[in-house]
């Protein structure tokens, strides 16, 4: 009897120092998405940061999640464009199939015109024969682009939100890394002035 196969999982070497390994939580990815590619991503960050305590290395995972979900985020936009291509093409085709006919026929045109775009959608063939037609009455697919985006408008204007949202965050938590190293850089030049003098004060008390 045949069993279920386990095939061996990618290992990866984490970028972290030890001591901040906890402070990295497994990450939260969505079906589809690809964990190497993740573990890249955050692996490429973190050498690039190169955080020194565990303050920085909250912030640089932050910064790293955020670069993720911009990805995710992009990903998710070029998708939703795709499905309402679809859309786009039965609009197209009802102008071409459906005008000008009499109320009776446009009732048949328009199931029609609904098929045509199901079949542009899940046969190839079919999609080039319809895009040759439309082409023919002057709709090419830069038409069918645009029409797309003016279906998808609502939703490409929540997508632009996100995608706003998440790289504000992203570049404030930037700023407060920089900030947090300039402060922590005066602090310890401060510690030195302050370990300087009193070397020199009990030099000059001997």
């Amino acid at each position: 009897m045949n069993g279920p196969v386990s095939l061996p999982q990618p290992q990866w070497e984490s970028v972290l120092p030890p001591q901040f390994e906890a402070l990295c939580p497994p990450p939260q990815l969505l079906p589809g998405e690809n964990i190497d590619h993740y573990h890249a991503l955050q692996a490429a960050i973190f050498r690039d940061i190169n955080p020194q305590s565990a303050i920085e290395c909250l912030l640089v995972v932050d910064i790293a999640e955020l670069t993720w979900e911009i990805q995710r985020y992009r990903v998710l936009r070029h998708r939703l464009l795709t499905t309402y291509r679809q859309k786009a093409i039965e609009i197209t085709l009802r102008r071409v199939d459906v005008a000008g006919n009499s109320p009776e026929a446009r009732k048949v045109a328009e199931f029609y015109t609904v098929q045509n775009a199901l079949d542009w959608q899940l046969d190839s063939k079919a999609a080039a024969e319809i895009e040759a037609r439309l082409h023919a009455y002057g709709f090419d697919q830069h038409a069918v682009n645009m029409e797309a985006h003016v279906q998808a408008r609502e939703v490409l204007s929540l997508f632009e939100a996100l995608l706003t949202g998440a790289q504000l965050r992203r570049l404030s938590l930037l700023k407060e890394l920089n900030a947090f190293r300039a402060s922590a850089g005066a602090s310890f030049g401060s510690r030195l002035r302050t370990l300087n003098n009193s070397v020199h004060a009990t030099h000059q008390g001997k």
